[in-house]
């Protein structure tokens, strides 16, 4: 078994999470922001969503051209939108070969570093990790008390 099929039970423990928490959301709420400079919860859903999948491309083409690309513009129900990046992402990352992994990806133009395709996996969780945090607050602040763990075990 690739590292990469080994990563996505890591993935799944903290997406789950962030499904979770995306399902508690009422489209009434997706334009929510808790600070006037924040993004909205439909921005911070979206942004978080695309950003792994975009990780995991690079990781998997080898270049930067993913971060290029323009992402669909989130418009629609966010927990369709999670569940469908979700997978989208796991096979992704499924897809995504040792030698990928170990190879090193330029995004010196994007990011000012060239990092291997693990690498990227790990920026990826770390980012996901971190944003995941925002949406706990943004979820609470929407009235919700009763909300999952950091992580679940898969």
């Amino acid at each position: 078994m690739s590292h990469a099929r080994k990563f996505i039970r890591y993935f799944r423990s903290h997406r789950d999470v962030t499904l979770d928490l995306v399902r508690k959301m009422d489209e009434q709420n997706y334009h929510y922001k808790p600070t006037p400079t924040s993004m909205s919860a439909q921005e911070l859903v979206t942004h978080m969503l695309t950003s792994f999948y975009r990780f995991a491309q690079a990781a998997k083409k080898g270049d930067s051209s993913p971060f290029k690309e323009k992402m669909e513009n989130s418009e629609g129900n966010l927990t369709v939108l999670a569940e469908k990046m979700t997978s989208e992402t796991i096979h992704m990352i499924e897809s995504i070969t040792d030698d990928e992994l170990n190879n090193e990806v330029d995004l010196s133009q994007v990011f000012g570093i060239k990092l291997t395709g693990r690498q990227l996996l790990k920026i990826a969780m770390d980012h996901e990790i971190h944003h995941k945090g925002n949406l706990f607050v943004y979820v609470r602040e929407m009235g919700h008390t009763d909300l999952p763990m950091y992580v679940k075990k898969v």
